[in-house]
């Protein structure tokens, strides 16, 4: 990189103060362009910086069975967004590329959620923080455990890699996804 752009990268980074975590996954259409899609806007918004990705999972569908399995991920990131803001933005990235809102755990092209937002502890009608429904499943803490496995979970007081031991995974329940090597999803070249 140029010195330029680096100067202004360590200026966008500088005034994004607050450390998040989103679950991303897919079950619909190209569920690996989809999910490389939404890192790609979630990316170009100056209000966020990218610092981590996990691997691609394949897991199976929880609560409504009767759908394709997903490719599940977490990106840990940088942000100025206030968490309401945030929820809005990953919201509008979800419904520009498809996603409808038939009913919970139905198939969908994008699921992002919101998993931590520093160690906000949050009750609100739109939004729960930690996301309420993380403990538990596979799906979130297995790819969260390979960026953040020290992370406290603030609502529980324990490391992310805690969480996931105590998780009852059937075999199979949660894969890492090799695809072939002209499909894999490209390295993001951000976080070079």
């Amino acid at each position: 990189m140029e010195e330029n752009a680096l100067l202004e990268l360590d200026k966008r980074r500088s005034s994004l103060n607050h450390m998040v975590y989103l679950a991303l996954g897919a079950n619909l259409g190209n569920r690996r362009a989809n999910l490389n899609e939404a890192l790609q806007r979630l990316q170009a918004d100056e209000r966020l910086y990218l610092t981590q990705l996990s691997s691609l999972y394949e897991t199976a569908p929880v609560g409504y069975l009767n759908q394709p399995n997903f490719l599940n991920m977490v990106a840990e990131a940088q942000t100025s967004y206030t968490p309401l803001a945030l929820l809005d933005y990953v919201k509008q990235i979800e419904a520009e590329l498809g996603r409808e809102y038939e009913f919970r755990n139905g198939p969908r092209p994008l699921d992002i959620d919101i998993l931590f937002y520093d160690d906000i502890v949050l009750e609100e009608e739109r939004l729960q923080l930690p996301h309420p429904r993380m403990r538990g499943r596979g799906f979130v803490f297995v790819p969260l455990a390979e960026i953040a496995p020290d992370l406290v979970h603030p609502g529980v007081g324990r490391t992310v890699r805690e969480l996931l031991d105590e998780i009852k995974m059937e075999p199979g329940e949660v894969t890492s996804y090799k695809a072939e090597p002209e499909l894999e999803l490209p390295s993001p070249q951000w976080l070079i």
